[in-house]
């Protein structure tokens, strides 16, 4: 089930930023209908050429869906938390996990464990963003996190370590 949502959020990051990458290159911007039905269309056509099954083309529709959806409420959440970076200056791919992320993690109808959609982000942006991506996608979802409701102070909290593993270390 995992590898298939992980294969999920891949399908709907090579859709948002196809879909993203349109919209930068058309003139007349497209409006909200038009870039939900065209995002519908383009998960489907991803599904169907990458991993066919109705469960991963349900789980890619909802992310892709929700951050066409929700962008501009995600593009204000991601501003304060990366004030070095504009919005114009992230690199597509970077700021395409970002806002995937940001549903996840604040807007999806369905849970996402916060470690959970901060660590499929981090992983995303080693394999499609550049040599710092992950960096920078933890650091600004870790700042979008701790200023969230859903912040718990426990979950930055490190395990004690076992006294076993300090006599291993002697």
């Amino acid at each position: 089930m995992a590898s298939n949502r992980h294969l999920s959020r891949i399908i709907a990051l090579q859709s948002l930023f196809e879909s993203a990458f349109c919209d930068f290159n058309l003139e007349a911007k497209r409006t909200q209908a038009e870039k939900s039905k065209k995002i519908k269309e383009t998960v489907e056509r991803n599904v169907t050429e990458f991993a066919s099954g109705e469960q991963n083309k349900d789980f890619a529709l909802s992310i892709a869906k929700g951050v066409i959806d929700n962008e501009s409420r995600i593009d204000e959440i991601i501003k304060p938390a990366a004030p070095e970076w504009p919005i114009e200056q992230i690199a597509l791919v970077d700021l395409t996990i970002l806002r995937m992320s940001v549903y996840e993690l604040l807007f999806a109808k369905e849970e996402v464990p916060p470690k959970v959609a901060i660590n499929e982000a981090v992983e995303l942006a080693k394999a499609f963003g550049g040599p710092r991506s992950s960096k920078f996608v933890n650091g600004v979802l870790g700042t979008i996190y701790r200023a969230s409701d859903k912040y718990n102070p426990a979950d930055d909290k490190k395990p004690p370590e076992k006294k076993e593993d300090e006599k291993a270390k002697k």
